[in-house]
């Protein structure tokens, strides 16, 4: 058993290199590939090949939780299109969004400061509805139009709503303890 550890994730999954991913044929090549590189497998083998078997068995494994996440993969997209989106330098997002966020922020600090839990929950459900819409958005840019530039800028914009939707997450443990 070999695996070329250059090959990116898509190839090494047998998966067209698309932002939709099909989970289940994902989930089934992950256990496949598992199920030929597990490290047990080579337990009784020598420490070269069990060494190999360890450097397979983590791309297998980094690789699969690179896909099956839509953020980690869209960014791994950027990545192989050679897209420098600057996720931890390039901060600028238009001011219609970053008003968004404010609001989004004041809304999540207020019912939080209220001990609202049912309004946290709110917050939740709508930013999760909003998140699932700006997700169809990057897959119509990324599988259809190709436009890896625009589909920097949509990431980082998810990111930001990721931030707020762990606010509202920890906001709501908060006031369950």
């Amino acid at each position: 058993m070999s695996i070329d550890l250059q090959q990116d994730f898509f190839a090494l999954f047998g998966l067209p290199r698309r932002f939709r991913v099909d989970e289940a044929a994902l989930e089934m090549a992950y256990h496949d590939l598992q199920g030929q590189v597990h490290p047990d497998r080579f337990a009784h083998l020598p420490d070269v090949e069990k060494r190999l078997s360890m450097q397979w068995a983590t791309r297998v494994n980094e690789g699969f939780r690179t896909l099956r996440k839509p953020l980690p993969r869209a960014q791994y997209m950027l990545e192989l299109a050679g897209v420098d989106a600057g996720l931890h330098t390039n901060t600028a997002m238009s001011s219609a969004f970053l008003m968004e966020q404010m609001e989004w922020r004041e809304a999540v600090e207020e019912a939080r400061a209220a001990g609202e839990g049912h309004e946290l929950t709110q917050l939740h459900h709508r930013l999760r509805h909003h998140a699932r819409e700006v997700f169809d958005e990057l897959e119509r840019t990324i599988d259809e139009r190709h436009d890896f530039a625009a589909a920097a800028e949509i990431v980082r914009r998810l990111m930001f709503m990721e931030k707020i939707q762990h606010e509202i997450d920890d906001a709501l443990e908060a006031l369950e303890t």
